[in-house]
């Protein structure tokens, strides 16, 4: 019976790992020579000859389909599971859509399921280190290893739901200069797509970037009502969702659009002004911290420091 030691346990998966890389950059190597006749003539002959067919379907000898292929079910079983835990694929399509990634919900399960399995990775490794160092409990060992899979579980899709915040914060701030830029386009004369075009072409900031998308869904035949409310069905900025309701009812019953995105505006400086006076109440506080242990002692030090150099000078 073979004595399991901490370096042979680590050197089989190493090993492991080590021969799939060196599979996968010996797939890697572009063949020497020209290719055959019969793999040059076979895409064009593929639907009238069975054997032109499976000679397209032959497969090269990469680890990364044969082991894709073995993992393909548990990983949708994991995928499910994710989705069970941080909500349904619609709302992470939501915070993608929110956030500006060209990311597929595909893609963000396929980075958690990486992100994880890296943490365990590094779990792993600080136990084992702890356990060469100290006599650890294997209790401590597990709780090490699911702590590290789950923060890479769970860091991309905070790290989605942190992006997906900011953008919208910078929209907010965005939306009363877009809204004042709409208003003297239409003010000049412009119609409402036209001037909608120009703020996409002239603008670089993220709602520019939405109006953009809006003018192109407009541009392939989508009606402009149905393209400003799905914006902002999928952004769901309170400030943004009442100007394009007040805009669609203001088309509707012939309102005149200026007066319209003029008060729109007023009305989303003021909440942006409220907003900063909140945030400046709830951080009044931690805006004490640095007062009363850094300025505080420092301004105290630089008053009180001259008249103990004299005194001491004098006695």
């Amino acid at each position: 019976m073979v004595r399991v030691t901490t370096l042979m346990a680590l050197a089989v998966p190493a090993g492991i790992l080590l021969g799939l890389g060196l599979w996968t950059l010996a797939g890697l190597v572009p063949r020497i020579g020209a290719a055959r006749l019969a793999g040059r003539v076979a895409p064009y002959v593929a639907d009238i000859s069975e054997e032109a067919r499976d000679l397209l379907d032959r497969r090269r000898s990469e680890p990364l389909p044969f082991v894709g292929g073995l993992l393909a079910p548990l990983g949708r079983r994991i995928r499910s599971a994710l989705a069970a835990v941080f909500g349904g694929d619609d709302a992470v399509e939501r915070r993608l859509r929110q956030a500006g990634w060209s990311l597929t919900v595909e893609a963000l399960r396929g980075r958690q399921l990486l992100s994880g399995s890296a943490g365990a990775a590094l779990g792993i490794l600080v136990a084992v280190a702890l356990a060469r160092s100290t006599a650890v409990s294997p209790v401590l060992v597990g709780v090490v290893i699911v702590l590290g899979l789950a923060v890479g579980v769970l860091l991309p899709d905070q790290l989605l739901a942190a992006a997906a915040r900011a953008r919208r914060i910078r929209i907010a701030a965005e939306l009363p200069t877009v809204l004042e830029f709409l208003t003297l386009s239409l003010s000049a004369g412009e119609s409402v797509r036209d001037a909608l075009r120009r703020v996409a072409r002239t603008g670089n900031g993220d709602l520019a970037r939405e109006l953009g998308i809006v003018v192109a869904q407009v541009n392939a035949g989508v009606p402009l009502a149905a393209a400003l409310e799905r914006c902002a069905d999928e952004i769901q900025l309170p400030a943004l969702t009442r100007t394009v309701e007040q805009l669609l009812g203001a088309l509707e019953r012939g309102t005149p659009l200026v007066d319209v995105l003029k008060a729109q505006a007023q009305d989303s400086r003021d909440d942006a002004k409220r907003a900063l006076l909140e945030a400046a109440g709830r951080k009044e506080i931690a805006m004490m911290v640095p007062l009363v242990f850094l300025i505080l002692p420092v301004t105290v030090a630089f008053a009180i420091f001259p008249g103990i150099l004299v005194l001491q000078l004098g006695l």
